[in-house]
């Protein structure tokens, strides 16, 4: 297999470390950030400008892109790399998000998942042995199985019962899997109750995959709640695994994260907010609808070396959104999407230098409510 994942340096005060995680199409750092790609394109912007805002491994989804274009059509034009023209690192998530986002779409049983499709209506039925098929035929190089996060707040047996179907189908992705050029993860479910965490978390472990992902925590809890959960799975991961916290969203929280040992992260944020006009910035959040950016002749962000904030005003950024004007969502999603590969580089050099403690409450001590 041409994976590897080693931890290159660690931080003496948290459990923050740097890692070099190499895969087929490359080898990128962690911590990393990895830009959401779900119908393999990050929204308005094309892959040299994901390059160009030093993103070096991206996410796609196996549900969605089986819908359209279809699995098929990709694998014939040569791979989801080569559909796409990018050459770096893909993880594909499975549509086990979408079990929760659309729920009122979709029926779980112990065998899959039966969605309504939203294209054509029609309804598809997901196995966890269908969905290995799905990602085999698109090509990434880290995928996950299907798994079912539920909502907050729920029942414990309710949490169980999506805790079980996880595990059961864990089990049968990793007996379906035929690539050993891809890297299966294992998805640890139990909503927000502690001793679940811990039981899936170890009973995931027996089963021996490659990495472990964190899903079903940031969908609504308090952070309080989130951390505490965090806590005791990163108590127990081995130290040799990589880690991902998947759609995790603020620049803070993925700080707080990075210090429990957390290696990746993915989330729409970045791009949504750059859709709305929403930029982030090492000043805090900025809102350029807001009319006191009229005749501000300022970048969005002074210490920000990107390629918007080196050729363009908040004035003019403000015109292009009033006039609705596609530019204005394409310059703001790439200076967000640079603003958290930054961070993230900031972090790993913080990390290596011993100090990431400083780093994090400096960072987060500035960092406005969004």
């Amino acid at each position: 297999m041409d994976f590897s994942f080693k931890i290159t340096a660690t931080d003496s005060s948290s459990k923050a470390r740097v890692g070099e995680f190499t895969t087929p199409h490359g080898t990128f750092q962690t911590p990393a950030f990895m830009p959401v790609a779900t119908q393999a394109t990050v929204k308005t912007l094309t892959p040299r400008d994901i390059k160009d805002a030093k993103a070096s491994i991206i996410l796609c989804n196996a549900y969605h892109l089986s819908r359209r274009p279809g699995e098929d059509i990709i694998k014939e034009l040569g791979g989801l790399h080569n559909f796409m023209n990018w050459d770096g690192p893909i993880l594909t998530d499975s549509g086990g998000y979408q079990v929760f986002s659309l729920s009122k779409l979709t029926k779980v049983t112990d065998d899959g998942v039966e969605f309504k499709s939203e294209p054509d209506g029609n309804k598809i039925f997901l196995t966890p042995e269908r969905v290995i098929e799905i990602e085999e035929a698109l090509g990434p190089d880290i995928i996950m199985p299907l798994d079912q996060p539920v909502a907050y707040p729920t029942t414990v047996e309710l949490a169980r019962l999506a805790m079980e179907r996880t595990l059961n189908w864990a089990k049968r992705s990793l007996e379906a899997q035929k690539r050993r050029d891809q890297m299966l993860f294992g998805i640890i479910q139990g909503a927000t109750f502690k001793e679940l965490r811990k039981e899936c978390t170890e009973r995931l472990l027996e089963m021996e995959f490659l990495g472990y992902a964190i899903g079903g925590l940031s969908v609504g809890e308090n952070n309080t709640l989130m951390f505490e959960m965090l806590q005791t799975m990163t108590d127990i991961i081995p130290e040799k695994y990589p880690r991902y916290f998947m759609g995790m969203g603020t620049p803070a929280d993925m700080l707080r994260s990075i210090a429990m040992g957390i290696d990746m992260f993915d989330c729409v944020l970045p791009t949504r907010n750059g859709r709305n006009g929403w930029a982030f910035t090492s000043k805090g959040v900025v809102r350029l609808r807001n009319s006191v950016h009229k005749n501000d002749s300022a970048p969005l962000d002074e210490n920000c070396q990107c390629y918007t904030c080196h050729n363009f005003s908040r004035a003019y950024l403000r015109h292009l959104f009033n006039a609705d004007e596609i530019l204005g969502l394409s310059l703001v999603s790439l200076h967000n999407i640079y603003y958290y590969e930054t961070m993230m580089e900031e972090a790993r050099q913080a990390i290596k230098s011993g100090n990431f403690a400083n780093f994090m409450k400096e960072f987060c001590k500035d960092e406005k409510p969004i």
